[in-house]
């Protein structure tokens, strides 16, 4: 009885399984015919795996309307970009600005910027604006010698002007809005305040002012006697 029963559960396993296999078989050439399956409770079909293809084939159309627009608006972009380019060819093809870095001189109490002038043509600024922000932010003093060089009092290293020239050229020259180094530092008669004039775009800006003030003495003090 036990090998009878378990021969008639099998049987019944097998016709389920060829029952299900039919069914999907079915599904299957109902949906490559453009028909939709029987979907019920008990054959849950999923449509999204069924159109699956077709909505990979089905590509985009756009109506007369939309092409029309489409074809105004590249013809717009298009002629913007011809007229930045006959107008203000530095929007477009813009070049970088490439600063040596700070050539150095260390002695036992100053230090010396050798290459400074050639950094102030290079950002197209005043030496004297570049001097009072360097001396303002390194907290010394300092001034230009013989040789046009920048002389400061105390040991500084390389880094901590090429932190402070960065800082310089995205305060006092670079353009917030077009990015473009073509600018001009302009001051106000009425108020005295210092405006960064973008020759590219004509977009305008104030930049901060830099006080120039008392500055402690670098160095060590003699120890009392």
């Amino acid at each position: 009885m036990a090998e009878v029963e378990m021969s008639e559960s099998m049987e019944e396993n097998l016709i389920d399984s060829v029952n299900v296999l039919a069914g999907r078989m079915e599904d299957l050439l109902l949906s490559k015919s453009g028909q939709q399956p029987d979907i019920g409770p008990e054959n849950p079909v999923d449509s999204s795996f069924i159109n699956k293809k077709k909505k990979k084939r089905m590509k985009k159309q756009l109506t007369g309307h939309q092409l029309h627009d489409h074809k105004e608006y590249e013809d717009l972009i298009r002629r913007v970009y011809n007229l930045l380019y006959q107008r203000n060819p530095g929007l477009i093809r813009r070049q970088r600005t490439v600063m040596n870095p700070p050539e150095l001189l260390r002695g036992a109490k100053k230090t010396v910027f050798v290459n400074f002038m050639n950094t102030c043509a290079r950002m197209c600024r005043e030496p004297q604006h570049v001097m009072n922000f360097l001396l303002t932010e390194l907290g010394t003093n300092g001034s230009i010698d013989g040789q046009q060089r920048l002389v400061v009092e105390g040991r500084f290293v390389t880094k901590h002007f090429e932190f402070l020239l960065r800082k310089y050229h995205n305060e006092f020259v670079v353009c917030d809005g077009c990015k473009s180094r073509d600018t001009i530092l302009s001051k106000s008669k009425e108020n005295r305040i210092v405006f960064l004039e973008c020759q590219d775009c004509g977009s305008v800006r104030s930049v901060a002012p830099i006080k120039v003030g008392f500055v402690a003495r670098v160095g060590r003090r003699k120890a009392a006697s």
